[in-house]
């Protein structure tokens, strides 16, 4: 799909009334810019439990070219729902069943009519503005942009030694076993071509779920485009993650998947703001 604008399709031609044809043009067309523009819809999808005190900040951060806002509803105590509804009036509420980031991901893929998929996460770590970044990757080729703390260009401010230590460790695991080329693993701002779902089978329900995306697009033959990504500190309340026990659920999906045969390459590619072709792995 391009991202350039195109003159009508042959037996369409442009309406005489400049208002008629603006309307028509803005139907088809999402302005990112004076000069730039889509076609394909997207669709953001955040996860949240009682993050009402957050949310003004991620969805002001979030650009107004956007198709939809899912916002998944972990059984919140808070106003977050209501919050969610005032800042975003279109706002599609999916009230989540079960239980963990994974479970609330796949609620919220499975509700999205986009064309393309971003995952951003409730608790303001996350620059809505960089969308543009991974929307830019996907239109350019990518079927996957990953985004990356530790790419040029990257950072966080939210990390402690220990999970570097085992994002970095766990990151190597994955690379030498499934012959990606990764700089980060978990990070969960990521954006993707809705027909990949096609390609992978979700099915955990945890914070793990990003790496075994990460390891199931890789073993499907997706092209990877990792974007940079800054990582700024929640803002309010404590996160439920756990380095321990999420790293060693982490862990337990890498150990699963290992045996597993991929798929043949059919396009291959993981790269950092290119496409580098590279022959399969061992």
């Amino acid at each position: 799909m391009s991202s350039v604008l195109r003159p009508p399709a042959p037996g369409q031609e442009p309406s005489a009334d400049p208002a008629e044809e603006t309307r028509r043009i803005a139907s088809v067309y999402r302005p990112i810019s004076s000069h730039l523009a889509i076609t394909p819809p997207v669709s953001v999808v955040i996860p949240a439990m009682n993050e009402a005190e957050n949310l003004p900040h991620v969805f002001k951060t979030l650009p107004d070219w956007i198709h939809e806002v899912v916002l998944v509803d972990g059984a919140s105590s808070d106003n977050t729902v209501e919050v969610a509804r005032k800042l975003w009036p279109d706002v599609k509420v999916v009230r989540q069943a079960g239980k963990g980031k994974g479970d609330a991901l796949i609620s919220g893929f499975a509700a999205c009519t986009g064309d393309i998929i971003v995952m951003v996460d409730a608790d303001g770590s996350a620059d809505g503005n960089e969308i543009v970044s991974y929307v830019s990757a996907l239109v350019s080729g990518a079927d996957f942009a990953k985004g990356s703390r530790f790419a040029n260009g990257g950072g966080t401010d939210d990390m402690t030694f220990i999970r570097r230590l085992g994002n970095s460790a766990l990151c190597s695991i994955v690379n030498a076993k499934f012959g990606a080329r990764y700089t980060d693993l978990c990070y969960g701002y990521n954006a993707f071509w809705k027909h990949c779902l096609d390609d992978i089978t979700l099915d955990c329900t945890g914070f793990e779920i990003e790496t075994l995306m990460n390891i199931r697009v890789v073993k499907a033959g997706l092209r990877v485009q990792e974007v940079p990504s800054h990582e700024y500190n929640r803002i309010h309340g404590v996160s439920n993650l756990s380095a321990v026990r999420d790293g060693i659920r982490v862990l337990r999906v890498i150990l699963r998947e290992k045996g597993v045969r991929r798929r043949g390459r059919r396009r291959s590619g993981v790269g950092l703001g290119m496409r580098i072709p590279r022959g399969e792995a061992s």
